[in-house]
């Protein structure tokens, strides 16, 4: 972890994407970044990333705030709404824009997918750069026809970091993930740049959250090295897999929120998740307060974790 965030009072977070109702590996990164802030006597805070608002809409982001009450969470401050927050991406994205690492992009989908270079595992393609160096001219005449994204200009170095539980993890963006997208052709701004920003204005001095997502850290520190924020801490978590180690996704309605609320109670359900990740000896009923005098992270797992589920 950074220097800052080891020094600074813990400020943790949690960061559903309200696409649909949360499911149990949402639950889990949310039950390990409340333990590991609450832990240490920090503060939590509490971001509904509902950055694409034709698939987030406000129903779904109350019904995920419900969810996290029934189970008991609190946090510090009144929820943080990226929907709300448009001024302030354009804001910064502008001061990119005045240095030089913004440009127009105008490929489609079906383009991006069939020029890039494949990259590791089931991480996104690799972007091939194909409107990085645009004349003013063709940028001209392609706005036309097509109203363009736009893209961050990523570093062609290594960047390192110390993943809490991964140890260090080095990248080279530019090879590694290429030119990403920090505002789409709709309008909408992108994941990378938002939660840059808003990790940095809220005081977030640690960030849990899925393995799955890892690769995104590189980039992450390069746009807070490049606009002058802190680095906080990372700790990216194993995934959650069911009994068969399938990756639990939204789509697993039958381990979601309305479906175990039936069957388990809310220290039911948060035993089993504590119990899955190592957190607990035994999976029996738990409370958060509980959980929070018990927690270390040199119990929780580091391979992806089956649940426990009865």
């Amino acid at each position: 972890m950074s220097a800052q965030a080891a020094s600074a009072p813990v400020t943790g977070r949690f960061a559903p994407t309200p696409s649909g109702r949360l499911h149990l590996g949402n639950l889990l990164c949310c039950l390990l970044a409340y333990l590991s802030a609450r832990s240490e006597g920090g503060r939590f805070l509490l971001r509904i990333e509902d950055l694409d608002v034709p698939r987030c809409p406000r129903r779904l982001s109350d019904q995920c705030i419900e969810d996290l009450r029934f189970l008991g969470f609190d946090w510090d401050e009144a929820p943080l709404y990226q929907s709300e927050r448009t001024e302030i991406y354009q804001r910064y994205m502008n001061r990119l824009a005045e240095l030089g690492l913004v440009y127009p992009c105008f490929c489609t989908r079906a383009q991006l997918h069939a020029a890039a270079a494949p990259n590791l595992g089931d991480r996104e393609p690799v972007y091939s750069r194909a409107c990085a160096n645009l004349s003013a001219e063709e940028i001209a005449r392609r706005m036309k026809t097509r109203s363009p994204a736009m893209r961050l200009r990523v570093p062609d170095e290594t960047i390192s970091f110390e993943d809490g539980l991964y140890g260090e993890i080095s990248e080279n963006p530019a090879r590694d993930s290429g030119d990403t997208i920090i505002r789409r052709s709709d309008g909408l701004f992108g994941y990378q740049l938002a939660v840059v920003i808003d990790d940095a204005l809220s005081g977030v001095t640690e960030i849990v959250r899925g393995r799955d997502i890892l690769h995104s850290t590189p980039r992450q520190i390069f746009l807070q090295r490049t606009l002058g924020f802190d680095t906080p801490g990372y700790i990216h978590i194993p995934l959650l897999t069911d009994s068969q180690g399938r990756r639990l996704a939204k789509r697993d309605r039958d381990l979601d929120l309305t479906a175990l609320a039936r069957v388990m109670t809310p220290q039911q359900i948060l035993g089993m998740l504590a119990y899955s990740c190592g957190v607990l000896p035994e999976n029996r009923p738990t409370s958060l307060e509980e959980l929070t005098k018990v927690f270390d992270w040199k119990n929780v797992r580091r391979d992806d974790i089956r649940l426990a589920y009865p």
